[in-house]
């Protein structure tokens, strides 16, 4: 199973990426298999200001539908315009191309975010 290093997890499942002021957030590739086929991303929260464990949107497979919740504050700043085509992209490439959005942040607490080691003890990795 692929979990990057470089990234942060949360307990439900999203990674996040954090550059400067900008982060990136998606599902990680446990959540991609668990889920199976996605098939529709829904991201209504553009523009909105958020908290950490806030829900930003759903994500829809064959055979579930489940919330996305943010890994920290910050304000969203751009959905994946590819997701609204193609959202199989997150089952092939879930930490590159299947990015969820893109999010403007402050100092982002990430206390209660888990390293890379973490996540794997938490799937029983």
């Amino acid at each position: 199973m692929n979990i990057p290093e470089e990234l942060l997890y949360t307990k439900d499942h999203e990674w996040i990426k954090i550059e400067g002021n900008t982060a990136t957030v998606g599902i990680t590739d446990f959540a991609q298999r668990e889920l199976g086929d996605i098939v529709f991303v829904e991201v209504d929260t553009e523009g909105e200001e958020l908290n950490a464990g806030d829900a930003f949107g759903t994500i829809e497979a064959v055979k579930t539908v489940s919330d996305l919740f943010m890994p920290v504050a910050g304000t969203v700043k751009e959905v994946n315009p590819a997701l609204e085509d193609s959202p199989e992209i997150i089952n092939q490439d879930p930490y590159g191309e299947g990015w969820l959005v893109k999010l403007k942040v402050g100092d982002a607490d990430t206390g209660e975010l888990l390293s890379a080691a973490q996540y794997k003890e938490l799937i029983g990795e």
